[in-house]
């Protein structure tokens, strides 16, 4: 088992990383119980495969637990779903002192720990995550939201969980899709200030994708490790180290606004598109040298994903795209901070960034001129 962990005083917790560990959840969770029953909220994909498993491991170890199946999707981190989880955790008779299990991705992560840091103002929460986005991502460093009609991830706080069990064997019944979009993540530490881990991406992304288990272990953890780093570093992006972490973000975001955030484009579908846009972006300002951008796109594409917004079936001008910016959680002073680069493994933070540039250069990318 490799345990990481991330290091914030009294807030300190541990990320147990183990193939398997899902049939051994018992014995983690246990002391966490303290005879009190679980509430376990995951998704209906994940409860027709994982939540028996999950229930029966709790059960072995003489926990009772609760489930609360909610619809899959982008379209539960919502106000209404939010409601209806916070109604029936009020019903079970949950205390501040008990914890809550998010079982599931990214969707019911950030739902979960959201619902946990207001009930009650504030009950305890475990992450389980069962998608390799999650894993490598969104289920490490607090961050907790729900999306509004003005954007993604505009309601929210920063809640740390009081533990993260990943098992690298819940994403055998994932989608290859869902793999894909996942592995965006992964690609993003190496291109924040890991040049030798993108390397390792280019060699060794494919058969990732393909099931390897001991690559998907070593992604795992040198990811979380990554994380956990930089969260730890700076917790509520107050120095702008944690910033970093959302390179690709602020385009990707745009265009899952644009796509009202549906099946249309997966999260990491879109990340994977930005981080294409942050380098070309890049380079087109003279930041960053020439051929960067080519190389995502070529290792982009040797793992089935697209670089390019047309390929993906998006539509759409650069001036809407600034629009669903302009709504970002980042802006201050009215001004939009993006991560760019000087190259693969040195993102940075720019803070003057002309808003028109980036609608004339997304112009030309719509337009096939990039």
């Amino acid at each position: 088992m490799s345990q990481v962990t991330i290091s914030l005083g009294n807030r300190s917790y541990d990320i147990l990383i183990e193939a398997g560990l899902i049939s051994r959840a018992g014995e983690h969770l246990a002391p966490l119980a303290r005879g009190r029953p679980l509430a376990v909220i995951t998704d209906h994909h994940v409860a027709a495969t994982l939540l028996p498993g999950f229930l029966s491991a709790l059960a072995a170890a003489g926990i009772r637990a609760e489930a609360i199946v909610l619809p899959a999707g982008e379209g539960t981190k919502s106000w209404a779903e939010l409601e209806t989880l916070l109604d029936r955790l009020l019903a079970l008779g949950i205390e501040r002192g008990d914890h809550l299990v998010a079982l599931g991705g990214g969707v019911i992560g950030d739902l979960v720990g959201f619902a946990a840091s207001i009930l009650k103002r504030g009950c305890h929460f475990v992450q389980v995550p069962t998608t390799l986005l999650a894993q490598v991502d969104s289920s490490v460093g607090g961050k907790t939201a729900i999306n509004t009609r003005a954007g993604k991830n505009l309601i929210g706080t920063f809640y740390q969980p009081a533990l993260v069990l990943i098992d690298p064997e819940a994403l055998a019944s994932l989608p290859v899709r869902e793999l894909r979009a996942g592995y965006a993540e992964i690609v993003k530490y190496g291109l924040i200030d890991d040049a030798e881990f993108f390397a390792w991406c280019e060699a060794h992304g494919p058969e990732l994708i393909a099931g390897d288990a001991a690559a998907r272990l070593h992604a795992i953890e040198r990811s979380v490790r990554a994380k956990a780093r930089i969260v730890a570093a700076d917790e509520r992006e107050t120095s702008g180290l944690r910033a970093l972490l959302n390179l690709g973000h602020t385009f990707g975001h745009a265009l899952e606004a644009e796509t009202g955030f549906s099946d249309r484009l997966l999260h990491g579908e879109a990340v994977a598109i930005g981080l294409w846009l942050a380098f070309a972006f890049s380079e087109a300002e003279g930041l960053c040298p020439p051929g960067a951008a080519d190389r995502i796109a070529a290792h982009l594409k040797a793992v089935g994903m697209h670089h390019h917004p047309r390929d993906a079936g998006l539509e759409c001008d650069g001036k809407a795209l600034v629009v669903h910016m302009a709504q970002d959680k980042k802006m201050e002073g009215g001004q939009l901070a993006f991560v760019l680069a000087r190259g693969i493994g040195e993102a940075f933070l720019a803070k003057d960034v002309d808003l028109w540039k980036v609608s004339n250069f997304l112009d030309e990318v719509m337009a096939g001129k990039r």
